[in-house]
């Protein structure tokens, strides 16, 4: 029996296509309005200036400026799979870099999610990376570490297996079970707020959309 510290798990089932061709067309702002407004990665940056982020987690929990783990993880993803990697947040020894994302890229890698470092940036300009830092040092590869583990990512948990979609605004996670919910509530959210852009569109000084929620709070008689 492995123990904590030390586990291997088998790769997570992939989303069904479905899923994440709908979510394709769905921004974050749309999903976390419906996650309460409390859920979701938080403090990292986004290093691609192109495409869009839609897969589904294969978790690493690494030792802060080790990789040993991503590479094991580069032997078990498949196409689809977003590599989501808890890295304590270390600034200093970048945990992937361009060789990882070539490879990654090439067996069908749709993105990275990292709570630490990269370096070579230019290389993400069409790969979708969300990290918390660059520097130029490389990584350790000593472990110890986890694969397909709950991981701690910026301000959230990630489960192996769940849905990550990022955009320009950030990453949002959640299980694949909530999936089809979610898309059903921003889809209405979506609709909501084309009514709103709409009413702007008028030029009205007095706009239904503000006055709700100023009454609501009691600033309006």
């Amino acid at each position: 029996m492995s123990l904590p510290g030390l586990r291997i798990n088998p790769a997570p089932a992939l989303a069904p296509q479905s899923i994440i061709s709908a979510l394709d067309g769905v921004v974050t702002p749309h999903i976390s309005d419906k996650l309460a407004r409390s859920v979701g990665i938080v403090g990292l940056t986004r290093f691609n200036k192109t495409r869009k982020l839609v897969g589904t987690a294969l978790t690493i929990k690494c030792r802060p400026g080790d990789n040993l783990m991503v590479y094991k993880a580069l032997t078990l993803l498949q196409p689809g799979h977003v590599l989501v990697i808890e890295g304590g947040g270390e600034p200093h020894n970048a945990l992937v870099g361009e060789l990882i994302k070539l490879h990654a890229e090439k067996h069908g890698c749709v993105g990275f999610v990292i709570d630490g470092a990269i370096r070579d940036v230019a290389a993400f300009e069409d790969f979708p990376c969300y990290a918390r830092s660059v520097t130029h040092r490389g990584p350790y590869k000593d472990g110890p570490g986890e694969l397909n583990v709950p991981v701690s990512v910026g301000g959230q948990i990630v489960n192996p297996g769940d849905v990550v979609v990022g955009d320009e605004d950030g990453v949002v996670c959640f299980a694949q079970a909530d999936a089809e919910q979610i898309l059903s509530l921003a889809a209405k959210h979506k609709v909501k707020e084309e009514g709103i852009q709409n009413e702007i569109a008028t030029g009205r000084r007095e706009q239904e959309w503000i006055k709700q929620i100023l009454v609501a709070k009691g600033l309006v008689d």
